[in-house]
Formats: C-alpha cells, structure tokens, sequence
C-alpha cells in the first residue's frame, strides 16, 4: 500500500477528529487537551502524528512513561492501569500545559530502564497525548476531547504479529492486552470518548 493511499484512509478515517480539534480551536482561547487512548496497534501513534502534521501541536506519549524499577511492584501492577508513571506524567507533563507553560520532562526506555535525555516542549495551545492509559482517573477532568481507537480482536493480533514478532505477541495476549482491556472496562472510557475505528487505517 502506498503513501498516498495510506494518507487518504488517515484523512477519512479521522476527519471526525479534525472537525472536533477545529471546533475547539475556534471556540477556545487557552491550551487545549485531547487524549488519544484506545487498544494497541489500533493507531494510536498514527492518528497523533497526522495530527502534528495538521497543526501547530505538541505531542506526548504515554510510552515516554513506563514504570521505573522501584514502582514495579506486586501491588502496582495489580493495580487497574498502574502500568504507567501516572505520577510523573501530571506532575512533569500536564501542570504545566496547564500552567501555560513550557515542558521538560524526561523520557524512561523499557528498554535500557533509565531515563533517557530531557525532551523541551515549547508551549503551544494544543497538546496531543498519546497512549494507553491517557485517560488515566488520576489527571482528573483535564481534557478537551478523548478519543478511542477502537479495533477487531483479529486484526489487533494480526498487526502485533507483524510489528513485533510471535515472541513479543504471547507477552501481548497473555499481560498488557488484558490489563488494557481491564482498564477500559473499569473506568468506562469508551463511553466518554470519541471512537474511532483503527481497522480503516
């Protein structure tokens, strides 16, 4: 599939999205706050980087965020949506978009478990964050506009597969779906959200 086609299914896949962002930016003079959570590998990333290319924006991930070893515990992870340094996120993150302000925060690898070098976001009205567990309860009634990214069961695993290996998609099915899923269904985030449908892109 090439580009052009790709950008043409983003282009009305998400165009419900876009409609909703214009409004807001019409309507609204301060910063504006819209969370893109929704299933994994159901386009999330996507859907936040064609947005970047349609706007001025900043765009966080909730990825930059992961767990730092002394949070990994039983308890945490037993938690609904523990999975993620919620903490850190509002504290490094969200007061200060709310603030008006400019961001610097510091992104943690699950890969080499440290913190990698500081990212400075300059302030700008509209702020994309991106990832599961976006809609955390913890940051409160921040947002403008939440979005879900909706996907078939087959299709989320068929794009796993391809993305990151049979090895990679047993930890999915048998740990983080299921936690996600968890998630979804306790704090009922479908129903506040604009749904998108991720098998179109």
């Amino acid at each position: 599939m090439n580009e052009i086609v790709i950008q043409k299914m983003c282009k009305k896949s998400f165009e419900p999205v876009v409609k909703r962002i214009d409004q807001l930016l019409k309507e609204k003079d301060e910063y504006i706050l819209v969370a893109i959570d929704g299933k994994c590998a159901a386009g999330k990333t996507t859907l936040a980087y064609y947005l970047k290319e349609l706007y001025k924006c900043n765009v966080f991930h909730m990825d930059d965020f992961f767990l730092q070893m002394q949070q990994r515990t039983v308890e945490r992870f037993n938690e609904v949506g523990g999975n993620i340094d919620y903490e850190r996120f509002k504290e490094e993150v969200l007061k200060f978009i709310i603030q008006k302000k400019d961001v610097i925060y510091r992104p943690f690898s699950c890969k080499t478990l440290n913190f990698q070098e500081a990212k400075i976001m300059e302030f700008h009205r509209l702020n994309i964050i991106e990832g599961s567990y976006s809609q955390h309860p913890y940051f409160g009634n921040v947002y403008h506009l939440r979005v879900f990214l909706d996907i078939p069961e087959d299709l989320q695993i068929a794009r796993i597969r391809f993305r990151n290996g049979e090895r990679m998609l047993e930890r999915f099915k048998n740990e983080w779906i299921p936690k996600e899923n968890e998630f979804f269904l306790k704090y009922d985030i479908r129903r506040q959200s604009l749904i998108i449908n991720g098998a179109r892109i």
